[in-house]
């Protein structure tokens, strides 16, 4: 249960670090700058490195692919949400699917490059629940979509 509430913890933290500089705004704590942002970012990554390296066993290879994937994939899911930030998207399930690609292209990635014995106790430990809450999201979307359809028939 202790598992449970850790990678709870990380991947709030995760989404948090993310969307981080409207969070801080809304706190009247003022804007981060890229510098601040990068590092932040870059940090988060390197815990996550850590924690899998620790967790899974990985060998050295493995860690370079977890860290190239992580700063790849943040990097670009964090432009395409500062792209809809700027277009003043203020649709929260927009972002929120954003996140949920990126998210499941993170774990694509690692299905590739973990053995068989990482995946499972990868995917038991975190990756199971949050596919279970991607595709959760993705049909209630998929729900509110068709329900839109059908009132304007």
């Amino acid at each position: 249960m202790k598992i449970y509430h850790r990678m709870k913890h990380l991947w709030m933290l995760a989404a948090a670090l993310l969307v981080g500089s409207v969070a801080l705004r809304a706190q009247n704590q003022g804007p981060q700058t890229e510098e601040q942002k990068e590092k932040q970012l870059m940090e988060y990554i390197d815990r996550e490195v850590k924690r899998l390296s620790e967790q899974l066993t990985l060998e050295y290879w493995q860690e370079f692919y977890v860290d190239s994937t992580l700063t790849h994939d943040y990097h670009a899911m964090q432009e395409e949400l500062e792209e809809l930030q700027k277009a003043k998207v203020g649709n929260a399930d927009i972002y929120q699917g954003v996140q949920d690609k990126w998210m499941q292209q993170i774990d694509d990635s690692y299905h590739r490059f973990f053995n068989e014995e990482q995946w499972k106790k990868y995917w038991k430990s975190t990756g199971q629940r949050n596919q279970k809450a991607r595709d959760k999201r993705k049909a209630k979307a998929e729900k509110a979509s068709a329900e839109l359809k059908n009132a304007g028939k």
